[in-house]
């Protein structure tokens, strides 16, 4: 059983946790490392990285990619820019790590992406595209599924 004192504290570094997280989700393509983002939760780095692991069941980094790789998808779809330039624009410094973690994430290249007709998407509420297209990490089996519309779903090879 739980001491009170204890919960509370527990309930405090919730709080912090959850700030942090709205920090990350706002300002993705800025530099963030674990050493700042624990400063913001008023924690020692190890302890944050430990909570937040054990709140979000993702390292902060992780999450932090996760949300870049989100936002880049959105970029990509637009077509507008390049590979590179939506790298550099969700706060990737390394084409090659971007690419390598998108595809990790994705299930295929960045360029391989923005080249994919996006229309199943079209009409559908930000909200709605948002869920569809979440990066989710592959399966045990290698095999991850894409939905396509609320209907269908694809099986996409990892």
């Amino acid at each position: 059983m739980t001491s009170r004192p204890a919960a509370a504290q527990h309930l405090r570094d919730l709080v912090r946790l959850r700030r942090v997280r709205d920090w990350i989700d706002r300002e993705y393509a800025q530099p963030l490392d674990v050493e700042a983002l624990a400063r913001m939760a008023l924690m020692s780095p190890a302890h944050f990285s430990r909570r937040f692991r054990e709140a979000y069941s993702e390292t902060p980094y992780s999450y932090l990619m996760t949300r870049r790789i989100e936002r880049a998808k959105a970029l990509l779809r637009r077509g507008d820019l390049s590979v590179t330039e939506v790298c550099f624009a969700v706060g990737c410094t390394s084409l090659g790590s971007f690419s390598a973690r998108f595809t990790e994430l994705a299930g295929e290249t960045p360029s391989m992406y923005r080249a994919r007709n996006h229309d199943e998407l079209r009409g559908m509420s930000t909200c709605q595209t948002m869920v569809l297209t979440r990066p989710r990490r592959t399966g045990a089996r290698g095999v991850r599924k894409r939905a396509v519309s609320e209907k269908h779903s694809v099986a996409v090879p990892a």
